[in-house]
This record gives structure tokens, C-alpha cells and sequence, in this order.
């Protein structure tokens, strides 16, 4: 059986459409609980009398860890492959989540919500994965589209999580308790997602890693040395931050931001605030689809000038969103960000596959753990030194910046041509509907 050459949504019984809809799927759901406490925030300020400086310190432990993660899992999935290394960094994963509700201090939770950011590196197997299961002319719709629907996932928990909370308050629950059970419930969805992960898909379409022996996955033993050695690894890197970092940042402060300037209430501002993450539904497919569109007209150049665009378009829309007051305007101008910001990242991830096929998983580690350099970075900036629409203008000035660094990734000849002669072996192969 060979890589999908398109994408067949109600199909189940491939193992290219399964692995499509557990990667999703499990990211979805690892995004839910890894941000589940961001819309509950307000509560646990209070109760825990958490500093400015505080929140600020747990927003970055939320996403620091996750840069180490991200590496590592890279160079598990090269190993054992994304079947073995989702189902276990689910079931891991789960318990930090079901734990944080026994933090009585603010030290306590944030070594909790520290733990908690493991599992923020499912990004880079639903990527790999996805990457093994769809040939090179669809491969950008499929990454974007496993992301994006999984990176809903921060969008729907600052809806959910909310009512959630007050699902318990209103069985008579304290709000003390209430957080703690709603952060239970996101753990418990995190293990059942796990176990299923392992017993609902494989590695490849020809099968598992283990049935495998001559698999390319043997040239693992140094594939992290392989990728770190290529610089246009390190430039996605950045360009990486730039996008998912900026996104995971708006995840954790955009409650707290819509409150404290807009008066809102807890399920008002993580109403609005969810918008931001919803739009994953279709903005970061659209960037792998024009990704894959540019590349078909222009080859592997037209996918980076297509980078080049969205990150320039996400730097200046961010600027802008920074600048509102009314909150019809700002709300506005953040759909306008937020469609620009996930399709960067679809557009970056529609550039990744073709960088090193003999390291893929270090490479989707590597620059996946871009997107949390970036978050970590973009944190300190709401530590209280700044006010936060001035952190967020900052930061949209250093993004216009960074999006002139995607012409720095180039192809070669061999590249370009090596593409064009598997797309059309694939392609004119027997079609297979997955």
C-alpha cells in the first residue's frame, strides 16, 4: 500500500484516513487539557493570591518545557514510530493534568502546569504522522488540516472548560473543587484517547515500525545530528516561533486580556477569546492547501514566498489587533490575526517534509519546538513590566521582522526535481482512497 494521494474525509477504514483522524483528533484533545486551565485562571488567581509576576511565570512554564518535549519526541518517533509514541505520551501526559487539582500554592501549580506542557509535543507525531500516510502534492493540506483541527482544541476548552466549572459549581461544588474536577475530567478524556491511539492506527501505510525491520527508520540512530546540521532547519525554527509561539502566548493571556480591558466577565472573555482558537477550523488548512497550491505552480520556492506572506500578514494584523479599544474592533481585528497566525503555521508545515526525508522526525521536533521557544519567549513580556496591548504591538513588530527570514530557505535543483518524480509516480500509480 502506498502514501494517499488525496484526502477522503468520511472514509474510515484506510490506515492513511485513520491515522488522519486519531492525529487530530489526540492533538485536539492534548490541546484541550494542556490549555484547559486558561479560561479558569481568574478563579485560580484568586484563590491561590497570584502575583502579576506569578501568572506571568506559569504562562511560560506552560510552554517551556514543551521546547525539550518537542525535540525528544522527534527522535522517539524515528525510533519506535507515531503509533507507540502518541499512546504513550497520552497515558504520561494524562496524569500531570489530573493532578494539577492538587495544588494548594503557587509553587505546586506551577510545577504542575510545568508537567502539564509535555504534551503539548503531540504536535510533532500528529505531523510526522500524517507525513509517512500522504504523498508530497497533498502532504501540506493533510499536516494543516491534523494541526489545525487539533489546535482547535485551545479554542473549544476556553469555551468548554468554563462551563465545565460551572457544571460543578452547580451540583454544589465550591469553586475550589470545581477547577480541580474540571482539570480531572481533561486528564481522564487524555488516557482513554491514549489507549485508543494504539489500537486504532499504524506507523505507515505498509504497517508498524516493529513488523518493519528495513524500514528507513534505522538511520534514527542519528538522525537529531542530521537535521540539527541543516541551517534551514534552524531558520524554520524561528519562523515557527514567530507563529505557533505567538499563538500559544494569545491562548494563555486572551481570557485575562479581554477581562481586565474590556470588562468582561469569566464565560464572556473566554467566549470572545475561543474565537481566536476556532478559527483553526479552516485558517490553518487554508495555508497548507495554498502552500500546496504555490507549490504546484512554483515547486518547493513557491511554498517558502507563500510563508513569507502569511507570517508578514500575521505581524501586521497583530499590530493592529494591539491598537483597538472598542471591543467590536478588537474582537474583529483578532479573527483577522488569528486567520493569519494559523496559516503561517499550515504554511510552514507545508515546507517541512521536504527538508530532510532521512530525519523527518527530528526535523518536525526541531522546528516544532520552535513554536514553544517562541511562546517561553513571548512570555516574559506579559510578566507586568509592560502593559499587555503594548507586550502584544512589540510583538508584532518583531514578527514583520522575522518574516523576511523565510527567503533564507532554499531548494536545490535535485530537490525540485526529486518532488516532481515522486508526486507523479504516486499519482500515476493505482489511486488508493484515503
Amino acid at each position: 500500500m502506498q502514501k494517499a494521494t488525496r484526502i477522503d474525509l468520511f472514509n474510515f477504514r484506510t490506515p492513511q484516513m485513520r491515522a488522519f483522524h486519531m492525529a487530530w483528533f489526540a492533538f485536539f484533545v492534548c490541546f484541550f487539557a494542556w490549555f484547559g486551565i486558561a479560561p479558569l485562571m481568574k478563579v485560580v488567581r484568586e484563590e491561590l493570591a497570584l502575583t502579576p509576576a506569578q501568572v506571568g511565570n506559569t504562562i511560560i512554564a506552560s510552554v517551556a518545557v514543551t521546547v525539550l518535549a518537542r525535540m525528544l519526541i522527534g527522535r522517539l518517533c524515528d525510533r519506535f514510530g507515531p503509533r507507540r509514541t502518541y499512546a504513550g505520551l497520552l497515558v504520561l501526559g494524562s496524569l500531570p493534568v489530573m493532578a494539577i487539582g492538587l495544588a494548594n500554592s503557587y509553587e505546586a501549580f506551577l510545577l504542575f502546569r510545568l508537567a502539564i506542557g509535555v504534551i503539548g509535543a503531540s504536535f510533532v507525531i500528529t505531523q510526522y504522522h500524517t507525513s509517512l500516510m500522504f504523498a508530497p502534492n497533498i502532504v501540506g493540506t493533510a499536516n494543516a488540516t491534523t494541526a489545525g483541527w487539533g489546535n482547535l482544541g485551545g479554542g473549544v476548552t476556553q469555551m468548554v472548560m468554563p462551563l465545565v466549572f460551572a457544571g460543578f459549581v452547580g451540583l454544589g461544588f465550591t469553586e475550589a473543587v470545581s477547577w480541580r474536577l474540571a482539570m480531572l475530567v481533561a486528564g481522564l478524556v487524555c488516557l482513554t484517547t491514549g489507549i485508543a491511539y494504539y489500537f486504532l492506527t499504524q506507523d505507515t501505510p505498509e504497517g508498524n515500525f516493529e513488523d518493519l525491520p528495513e524500514h528507513p527508520r534505522l538511520i534514527s540512530r542519528g538522525s537529531f545530528r542530521l537535521a540539527a546540521r541543516d541551517y534551514r532547519v534552524w531558520v524554520l525554527f524561528v519562523l515557527y516561533a514567530a507563529c505557533f509561539g505567538i499563538e500559544l502566548t494569545i491562548n494563555n493571556v486572551a481570557a485575562l486580556y479581554f477581562a481586565d480591558y474590556f470588562t468582561l466577565d469569566l464565560k464572556t472573555a473566554g467566549t470572545v477569546a475561543a474565537l481566536f482558537g476556532l478559527m483553526n477550523i479552516f485558517a490553518r488548512t487554508l495555508g497548507g492547501v495554498v502552500g500546496d497550491l504555490f507549490g504546484r505552480r512554483w515547486g518547493l520556492a513557491g511554498r517558502v514566498r507563500w510563508l513569507f506572506l502569511a507570517i508578514l500578514g500575521e505581524g501586521l494584523a497583530l499590530i493592529l489587533f494591539s491598537q483597538m479599544k472598542l471591543l467590536g474592533l478588537a474582537i474583529a481585528t483578532l479573527l483577522l490575526f488569528s486567520l493569519f497566525v494559523q496559516m503561517s503555521e499550515g504554511a510552514t508545515y507545508a515546507v517541512v517534509p521536504f527538508l530532510n526525508r532521512k530525519a523527518l522526525g527530528s526535523v518536525t521536533g526541531i522546528i516544532g519546538a520552535g513554536g514553544n521557544a517562541g511562546a517561553v519567549l513571548a512570555g516574559f513580556l506579559f510578566k507586568g513590566a509592560l502593559p499587555w496591548n503594548q507586550a502584544l504591538f512589540l510583538l508584532g513588530l518583531i514578527i514583520v521582522g522575522v518574516a523576511f527570514l523565510a527567503f533564507a530557505v532554499r531548494f536545490s535543483e535535485a530537490d525540485e526535481r526529486a518532488v516532481q518524480a515522486e508526486t507523479a509516480r504516486l499519482l500515476a500509480a493505482q489511486p488508493v482512497t484515503a
